[in-house]
């Protein structure tokens, strides 16, 4: 049991479990994240970071999505920002549409790639997905425009309900633990799923709120998505395949994995991801997490050519894991 006068967990309270120690979550059996020691040992040791342009334009424009979409399709905005549109329902995953993933406005990663969507031709949002606390994927400001413009349900995991209900006082939020479920609607049913990763908002919070997977079980199929996380051996992929059978889409990362001696634990490469849509189930994949935003060392167009070169390797047709620019749509082939 971890003392209480020792230090205070600001967004969550609750009995100790198989992956939180009254104070902290972990990974059960996992890596936990490199100590300020690694992290200035990378910042300046031989690690060399690529060179990314200040501003790279994408070849599919700005997408101008339908109201509704009766099966499945997928539209890229950016980095983790994905609208999901299946069985008439509008969905966006850790939405971001500000200039810099950063507590401050004018210092940080700064997006290099546009939104794939202007935000006012949004379709109604009905519920938004926040996977974790890092600001590359809970963004305050773009929650606070989504809640003024759509009055979605947000749907996050143990502790970040906290810090967007600061925010915005007046949002709807389902807040879940690793395996539950929910059934918002007949048409969804969201499971909440581990993953290999961790959380922070600052110097003093450090894996004090939960990060998560989360499953979409829908009419058109079940959809798994990962905001970030390390392969961890496969084992969340594997139990996410014996719990729901098969997917029809992974939406999976594929960015921000280099150098891999530091973020192996918490990032995995494309080579891990392509094994992932294997051991899962997957029919089809996404990849997201990269070309937006330089988080890490490799170049913005290496992670696509990793993974094209992974999926020659183990003899999965390119077009069934689909790395999505901005802008871009994928129309989920269906599954006999």
């Amino acid at each position: 049991m971890v003392s209480f006068f020792k230090t205070r967990n600001p967004y969550y309270h609750g009995p100790e479990s198989n992956h939180f120690d009254g104070l902290r979550f972990f990974n059960p059996g996992g890596v936990e994240p490199g100590t300020f020691k690694d992290l200035m040992r990378w910042q300046f040791g031989s690690d060399r970071r690529a060179n990314w342009p200040k501003f790279r334009e994408s070849p599919f424009g700005s997408a101008r999505p339908e109201p509704a979409v009766d099966d499945l399709r997928v539209t890229m905005v950016g980095h983790a920002t994905l609208l999901i549109q299946v069985s008439g329902l509008n969905i966006l995953t850790d939405p971001v549409w500000s200039e810099r993933t950063s507590p401050v406005p004018f210092a940080g990663p700064k997006r290099v790639m546009q939104p794939g969507i202007t935000f006012e031709l949004l379709p109604k949002i009905h519920y938004v997905i926040v996977t974790h606390n890092h600001y590359d994927h809970l963004d305050i400001e773009t929650l606070k425009r989504l809640q003024r413009a759509h009055r979605p349900r947000f749907i996050t995991p143990l502790g970040n309900d906290r810090i967007i209900h600061r925010a915005i006082p007046d949002a709807a939020i389902t807040v879940m633990d690793w395996d539950q479920h929910v059934e918002l609607e007949e048409r969804l049913t969201v499971f909440c799923e581990p993953c290999h990763h961790w959380s922070a908002r600052g110097t003093s919070d450090r894996r004090m709120a939960l990060w998560a997977a989360f499953v979409l079980k829908t009419p058109a199929g079940r959809i798994y998505h990962i905001g970030d996380t390390g392969f961890h051996g496969g084992i969340n992929y594997r139990d996410a395949q014996r719990k729901h059978d098969h997917f029809r889409l992974a939406i999976l990362p594929i960015g921000a994995y280099e150098p891999r001696w530091f973020m192996r634990g918490q990032h995995q490469n494309p080579e891990e991801a392509v094994e992932g849509m294997r051991l899962c189930g997957a029919a089809h994949a996404i990849g997201h997490h990269f070309g937006t935003v330089q988080l890490t060392n490799e170049a913005i167009d290496q992670p696509v050519i990793d993974l094209y070169k992974a999926l020659d390797a183990a003899g999965i047709e390119r077009s069934r894991f689909r790395p999505l620019l901005p802008g871009e749509t994928f129309d989920v082939p269906a599954v006999a």
